[in-house]
């Protein structure tokens, strides 16, 4: 699975940018997918994850103003990200995990990642 992100960018606090990752793999639509981000100097952290049914999960710092979704016709991810804040400024990375839980240690691909810079 190849994995390759856009969308990121510099944009003021409240406002909103929107995350796709297209996979060149033929196995997209099978896989748990998700975006994690690392911020400089910090740990990765997982943001939001979707298995291939569709059931999203998202960490509790994005809840209400993240949305992920797929298009399996599209081999394509993406993250809607709306009121952004300043401490979502991190690179972020789109990923393909081994199975169905999200565990960014157990990881079949990622892409190159897609920086995100939100000015206060």
């Amino acid at each position: 699975v190849q994995l390759v992100e856009s969308g990121g960018g510099l944009v003021q606090a409240g406002g909103s940018l929107r995350l796709s990752c297209a996979s060149a793999g033929s196995i997209f639509s099978m896989k748990t997918m998700g975006w994690y981000r690392q911020a400089p100097g910090k740990e990765r952290e997982l943001v939001a994850g979707i298995s291939s049914g569709g059931t999203a999960y998202y960490v509790d710092s994005v809840k209400g103003r993240f949305t992920i979704s797929r298009d399996n016709a599209k081999n394509t991810l993406y993250l809607q990200m709306n009121s952004l804040k300043p401490e979502d400024t991190a690179m972020y990375y789109c990923a393909a995990f081994q199975g169905y839980v999200l565990d960014i240690n157990a990881l079949d691909a990622w892409g190159q990642g897609t920086m995100v810079t939100v000015s206060s």
